[in-house]
C-alpha cells in the first residue's frame, strides 16, 4: 500500500530528543505492561490443543505466526500508520470517532452549536464539494441517513465495550499467568490450591492501590519493564544457543503455510492464543495523549519488538528440544527458564504483570470518563489522584465493579486456557473497529483514495477476521465472556444514550417563548431579591420550561440569573480561554445571562469553588467588553442572543479578575494600570473584581458589575431539575421497556448531577418534573 503523505492535518510540535527519549523511557512502564507481559501465556495457551511432530513444524509453525503478527499489527498498522490518527495529539476510538464527527456531521451530542466549530482544536480541512468525488458523496450518505450514524455510534461503543472487558481480562491472565509459576516444585495433584489464592490476594491488592494513584511509584514502573524485557531477552538469547541456533529459519512465512496444511481445523483453532501475543496493542494508541508518537514509536522499535522476538524465539528452541512439556499442562513461560534464576525471574513476571494490569485499569477509568462525557455513560465522579498529571483518575464504583469482574473469572476459570480464549477474543475485537474507523478516516479526513481505504480494511481486516473466527469458534470454552461483558456495557450505553436523547428533543420543544419573557418586564413579576440563581440547562438556546415553573409558583427569584449549559465538544480538550461562552437572555435590564462551559471529551471539569469564579469572572468580562446586549425580532436565532467566547479567569491575561476575602476591603489592590470596582462595606465575604484601566467602561457596565458584585456576596444557588422520565401514550413496548424500566433504573442508581458536577449539596435547590417522551 502507498502509505506515503498521510499525514496529520495539522502541525507537529517539535520536541527536543531529551525530551523524546525521556517520553519513550516513560512509555514503556505505562504503554507496554501488558504487551511485554504476554509470552507468560501465549505457547501455553497455543500449544493446549496440538500434538507435536519429530520435525518441529509445530512449534516453528507458532513461532512464525508469533513473529508476523507481531510485526504486522503493532509494529505496520499501529506505528506506521494508526499512530498518524492522532485528534490533537490524542489516540483510541473515541479520538477516531470524534474525528469523523467533525469532519462528517455525525455527531451523538444533540447540543452542538456552530460557534464549537471555532476552537482551535477543531481545526478541519473540509473534503472538496465535488459529485464525483467518493469521500464527499460518502460524507453526504453519513449525514444523510441517521440509520448509517447510529450504527457508526454503535461501532465505536462495541470497541470501547471491548476495551472495558479487556480491563477485566488482562489483569486476570497476566497476573495469574505470574503467578503460575508456584505450582512447579509443588504436587501435580492439586496445584491450583496456590496459584488461585495468590492472584487473588494480588488482584485485590492491585485495586485496593488505585485511590491513590500511581504517580507516587510511577517512576518505578518503566525500569520494572525494561528488566523484564532485558531479562526475556537474555533467557531467550539464552535458550536459542542453548537448545536450537536453527531456530530463526521458523521466521519465513513458508512455515505458517505448512503449520496450517498439516494441522487443519487444530491449528486454525489455535490462532486464538496466537493472537495473545498482541495484548497491548491497542494501548500504544490509546495513551498516545500522554506521550508523543515518536517517543512510542521508538520505545517500540528499538525495545520491546526485538525483546519480545527473541523472547518468543527462545521459548520456541525450548519446546523444539522438549515435546512433553509443550503439550503438558506445565507448560508455560517458567519451563524454559533456568531452574537457577527462576525465582528472582517469578519476582519481576509478577511485578510486571502488575505494572502492566495497572496501565490498563486507569486505561479504563479514563475510557468510561470518554462515554460519560459523549452522553453514552451514566454520570460518574471521578478523582484526581496526582495535581501533577494528566489522565491520573479514580472511581470507586468502577474500581471495585472491576475488582469483583477480575476475581469472578479467576476463581471460575482457573486456567490460562479460558482467560486466554476470553481476552483473545476482546482484544481482536477492539482491534476490528479500530481497522473499520480508520478506514473511514482515511477517506473523510486524510482525503485520500477510497481504494486506499480498502485496501487498509482489506489488508488488516482480513488477518483479524481470521483472528476473530479462531476466538469465536471457542465460545463456549471462555470466549462468552468478553461478549456478556460487552452486550451488558453496550445495553448500559446506548439505553443511557436514547433516554438522554429523548430527554433534550423533550427540553427543545418545550422552551419557553422569549416574548413570554418580554411581557413579564425587567422585575418577571416577582420580587428579586439578592443573590445568582444558576438555572442548570442543556439547552443551549431558549429559555428551559423549568424557569417558568419557578416564576410562575415562587414569589421571589434571584437578582442575577444565569442560564448555565455544561457541555462536552467533540475535541480532545477545550483551551481555558475558549471556556464559555456567554451572552444576554432578554434585555440588560432584565439581568438574565446565559453561560455555555464547553469540556473536551478528555478534560476534567474543575472543583466548584473554583468554576463558580471563573463564571462569574467570564460574565464580569462579557459586561465589560460592552457586546451587543439583545437584538430583538430575531425569534430562536439563538433566541436573540448574542453569544461571545470568554475565557476563564486563570487563563484571562489581560481581562477581569475577581478577588475575594473576608478582610476589610480598604487596602488597595493592583498596580496604577488597574482599577477597583468595590461594592459598599458590608459585614460579609468581600467580593471585588479588578479590571484594566482601558479601555473606559461606561456607566451602565460599571453599575451593572456592581450588581454582580453585590450578588455574588449574597450567593450562589444551583437549580436544578429532578426529572421523571415516562414513555408518553401510544408509545411501543420496547420503548416503554426501555424508557420507564432500564433508563429510570440506571437514572435512580447511578450519580445525581450535583454529585457528578461537583455542586454543593447546601446551595442546591431541585424541582420536580416529568417529562413524557
Amino acid at each position: 500500500m502507498d502509505l506515503e503523505g498521510v499525514i496529520h492535518s495539522h502541525p507537529i510540535k517539535k520536541d527536543s530528543w531529551k525530551t523524546v527519549l525521556t517520553l519513550a523511557y516513560q512509555s514503556l512502564g505505562v504503554v507496554y505492561g501488558d504487551l511485554s507481559t504476554s509470552p507468560l501465556y501465549v505457547y501455553k495457551s497455543t500449544f493446549a490443543d496440538l500434538h507435536l511432530s519429530e520435525n518441529n513444524e509445530e512449534v516453528f509453525g507458532v513461532l512464525s505466526f508469533v513473529f508476523w503478527t507481531i510485526t504486522l499489527a503493532p509494529l505496520v498498522k499501529y506505528v506506521f500508520i494508526v499512530l498518524r490518527a492522532d485528534d490533537n495529539g490524542e489516540g483510541g476510538t473515541f479520538a477516531l470517532y470524534s474525528l469523523l464527527c467533525r469532519h462528517a456531521r455525525v455527531s451523538s451530542l444533540p447540543n452542538c452549536q456552530l460557534a464549537d466549530e471555532e476552537l482551535s482544536e477543531y481545526t478541519k480541512d473540509g473534503i472538496e464539494s465535488n459529485k464525483r468525488n467518493i469521500g464527499w458523496r460518502l460524507k453526504l450518505t453519513f449525514e444523510k441517513y441517521r440509520v448509517l450514524q447510529r450504527l457508526l455510534l454503535v461501532l465505536a461503543l462495541i470497541g470501547t465495550c471491548m476495551v472495558i472487558g479487556d480491563g477485566v481480562l488482562t489483569p486476570t491472565i497476566s497476573v495469574f499467568s505470574a503467578v503460575s509459576g508456584l505450582d512447579l516444585p509443588l504436587s501435580k495433584k492439586e496445584p491450583r490450591y496456590v496459584e488461585v489464592p495468590v492472584a487473588c490476594i494480588i488482584l485485590v491488592f492491585l485495586f485496593a492501590l488505585q485511590h491513590y494513584g500511581t504517580h507516587r511509584v510511577g517512576f518505578l514502573f518503566a525500569p520494572i519493564v525494561i528488566t523484564w524485557l532485558l531479562c526475556i531477552s537474555a533467557i531467550g538469547v539464552y535458550n536459542i544457543f542453548y537448545w536450537n541456533p536453527h531456530v530463526y529459519q521458523a521466521l519465513s512465512p513458508y512455515y505458517m503455510y505448512k503449520f496450517l496444511k498439516n494441522t487443519k481445523k487444530r491449528g486454525w483453532m489455535s490462532l486464538g492464543g496466537i493472537l495473545l501475543c498482541i495484548t497491548g496493542s491497542e494501548a500504544m494508541f490509546a495513551d498516545l495523549g500522554h506521550f508523543s508518537q515518536l517517543s512510542i514509536k521508538i520505545a517500540f522499535t528499538c525495545m520491546v519488538y526485538p525483546s519480545l522476538i527473541l523472547a518468543y524465539m527462545g521459548q520456541a528452541a525450548y519446546l523444539s528440544k522438549n515435546h512433553d512439556i509443550a503439550t503438558s499442562s506445565k507448560n508455560g513461560f517458567y519451563v524454559s527458564v533456568p531452574v537457577k534464576i527462576r525465582w528472582p525471574v517469578r519476582a519481576i513476571a509478577i511485578l510486571a504483570a502488575v505494572v502492566g494490569s495497572q496501565a490498563i485499569i486507569t486505561g479504563t477509568f479514563s475510557i468510561i470518563k470518554q462515554c460519560s462525557a459523549m452522553g453514552c455513560f451514566p454520570r460518574v465522579k471521578l478523582f484526581h489522584t496526582s495535581s501533577k498529571k494528566h489522565g491520573q483518575i479514580y472511581n470507586p464504583e468502577i474500581n471495585w465493579t472491576l475488582m469483583l469482574l477480575c476475581l469472578a473469572v479467576t476463581i471460575g476459570f482457573r486456567d490460562t486456557k479460558r482467560m486466554g480464549n476470553a481476552a483473545g477474543l476482546a482484544i481482536i475485537t477492539g482491534m476490528l473497529v479500530t481497522t473499520c474507523l480508520m478506514s473511514l478516516v482515511i477517506v473523510l479526513c486524510w482525503k485520500k483514495s477510497i481504494f486506499l481505504a480498502l485496501s487498509f480494511i482489506f489488508f488488516f481486516g482480513s488477518i483479524e477476521a481470521l483472528y476473530f473466527s479462531a476466538s469465536l469458534i471457542k465460545f463456549l470454552e471462555g470466549a462468552w465472556v468478553p461478549i456478556a461483558l460487552s452486550f451488558i456495557f453496550l445495553i448500559v450505553m446506548y439505553v443511557w444514550h436514547y433516554g438522554t436523547l429523548k430527554k433534550y428533543e423533550f427540553d427543545v420543544q418545550n422552551k419557553v417563548s422569549i416574548n413570554w419573557l418580554l411581557g413579564l418586564g425587567p422585575s418577571l413579576g416577582i420580587v428579586r431579591v439578592k443573590g445568582i440563581g444558576l438555572i442548570h440547562t442543556e439547552l443551549v438556546s431558549g429559555i428551559p420550561a423549568i424557569f417558568s415553573h419557578f416564576v410562575t409558583n415562587l414569589p421571589a427569584f434571584h437578582q442575577v440569573v444565569v442560564f448555565l449549559c455544561i457541555k462536552s465538544v467533540p475535541v480532545p480538550h477545550v483551551r481555558p480561554d475558549e471556556r464559555f461562552l456567554v451572552g444576554r437572555v432578554g434585555p440588560k435590564e432584565y439581568r438574565l445571562y446565559r453561560c455555555i462551559a464547553r469540556y473536551g471529551y478528555r478534560d476534567i471539569q474543575k472543583d466548584d469553588n473554583e468554576f463558580e469564579k471563573d463564571l462569574v469572572c467570564s460574565i464580569a468580562e462579557f459586561i465589560r467588553s460592552g457586546r451587543p446586549a439583545f437584538v430583538v425580532g430575531t425569534e430562536d436565532m439563538e433566541n436573540g442572543e448574542n453569544m461571545t467566547v470568554v475565557g476563564a479567569s486563570s487563563s484571562n491575561v489581560e481581562g477581569i479578575r475577581m478577588c475575594e476575602d473576608d478582610g476589610n476591603l480598604s487596602e488597595m489592590v493592583g498596580t496604577s494600570e488597574l482599577r477597583e470596582i468595590k461594592s459598599p462595606e458590608r459585614p460579609r465575604k468581600r467580593v471585588r473584581f479588578v479590571v484594566p484601566e482601558t479601555p473606559q467602561i461606561d456607566m451602565d457596565a460599571r453599575e451593572e458589575l456592581r450588581e454582580l458584585m453585590e450578588a455574588r456576596e449574597a450567593g450562589l444557588a444551583f437549580i436544578m431539575g429532578h426529572s421523571y422520565v415516562r414513555a408518553k401514550k401510544g408509545s411501543s413496548l420496547m420503548k416503554k421497556i426501555v424508557i420507564n424500566f432500564a433508563y429510570d433504573f440506571l437514572r435512580r442508581n447511578f450519580r445525581e448531577p450535583t454529585f457528578a458536577l461537583s455542586i454543593p449539596y447546601a446551595s442546591t435547590l431541585e424541582v420536580g418534573m416529568i417529562y413524557y417522551v
